[in-house]
């Protein structure tokens, strides 16, 4: 079968289709080209071939192609070798900013000035309306995803006239808000009275840190009731759909977690073991239905648990400050911080620290007041 998003198809007449480009007009407009085959190997075969045939004709003068052909050409390149979420992710900043403001640039064109205008020009930061900028974290992504386009052109033999690494993107500091200590017990109230599906993933989130897609896509065969622990193997995300002839502009996809280090065995706290065996289930349904062939996606679980909180009285947090508050409390607990890096699933402790532990005003006060312990 064709992997997502390939233009390979199998024609009416039994034949398989595989469509290239191989060329652009005096526009940028791509030009396409077809090969035909009896087999869906066969074709790919030749897409491979008849891609590398145009790639070698167009060697005279590739410095005078312009970014949108190298940017094109780097997708193509990294589509099997990537995750498809990952992809998508790319494809998006390619399609929607990096050709429609820098496409036209020839490769000989492209400087370290002109790109950090286009970036300054772009980025909210320091604008009094906001929305007519990009988030200084959307830049930063295209200046990364940008940076990999042109390493890729050097391989092909481009000389590059820009050095990415002297831009440097200015953000503003941000107060995060934090569920308080009042909150959380508000909170673990409620997921404790009359427990469901719903409140246990809810609660599970809160004493493991577990992410909404880990949850979404979590069965209850994942979880040891005999040993207390849960292995996170899976991840659920929503996708846009980058196939011209699909008939969903998105697309519900479950595979393993971000990186490596994401897929690990969490021990489970006691109360949370034993408010799981009060649920009816059997092995393969989905944790928060209880059903085999339901799930619920991450962007309806985070209306649910915004819907809990007003029950709640509660502020309106989004569902990734249940991990955050996860990552606090157990840094307030004296956890060791490896042991709670790979809890969270990160591939450094230098991520647990810098994005996921906020020091209470209280815990603080506590450690201030270590000082006088050694005060006559």
């Amino acid at each position: 079968m064709p992997r997502r998003g390939e233009n390979i198809y199998k024609r009416k007449d039994g034949r398989w289709e595989g469509r290239y480009i191989k060329g652009y007009d005096e526009n940028n407009k791509a030009k396409y080209a077809s090969v035909y085959a009896h087999t869906y190997n066969d074709v790919k075969i030749k897409l491979f071939q008849a891609k590398n045939n145009t790639q070698n004709k167009e060697l005279n003068g590739k410095d005078e192609q312009t970014l949108m052909v190298y940017a094109l050409k780097w997708l193509d390149n990294i589509h099997l070798r990537i995750k498809h979420s990952t992809y998508v992710k790319y494809a998006n900043i390619v399609n929607n900013h990096i050709i429609s403001a820098l496409g036209n640039y020839k490769m000989c064109e492209l400087t370290t000035e002109n790109i950090r205008e286009y970036a300054d020009k772009e980025s909210s930061f320091g604008k009094i309306n906001t929305s007519k900028g990009l988030s200084p974290k959307t830049v930063k992504d295209i200046l990364s995803v940008l940076r990999l386009i042109l390493s890729y052109a050097r391989e092909l033999g481009i000389e590059i006239h820009c050095n990415l690494d002297l831009i440097s993107i200015r953000s503003a500091t941000e107060d995060k808000k934090i569920i308080s200590d009042n909150e959380h017990r508000i909170l673990l109230k409620y997921l404790l009275e009359e427990p469901d599906y719903i409140k246990t993933g809810i609660l599970m989130c809160l004493y493991t840190g577990i992410r909404i897609g880990e949850i979404c896509a979590l069965r209850f065969e994942d979880i040891s009731l005999t040993n207390n622990t849960v292995c996170v193997t899976k991840t659920m995300q929503r996708l846009q759909t980058l196939d011209e002839h699909s008939k969903t502009k998105t697309t519900i996809t479950i595979t393993p977690p971000k990186s490596k280090s994401s897929q690990r065995e969490i021990p489970l706290p006691t109360f949370i073991a034993e408010q799981i065996k009060r649920l009816s289930f059997c092995p393969q349904a989905y944790l928060l239905t209880g059903d085999i062939n339901h799930y619920i996606e991450p962007r309806t679980m985070e209306n649910k648990f915004k819907s809990c909180l007003k029950k709640c009285g509660l502020p309106q947090y989004n569902f990734h400050q249940l991990r955050h508050r996860f990552a606090t409390r157990c840094i307030e607990a004296g956890f060791e911080i490896k042991t709670l890096s790979e809890i969270l699933g990160h591939s450094s402790v230098n991520i647990t620290l810098d994005r996921y532990v906020h020091s209470s005003l209280e815990f603080k006060r506590q450690n201030m007041n270590k000082l006088q312990e050694n005060v006559v």
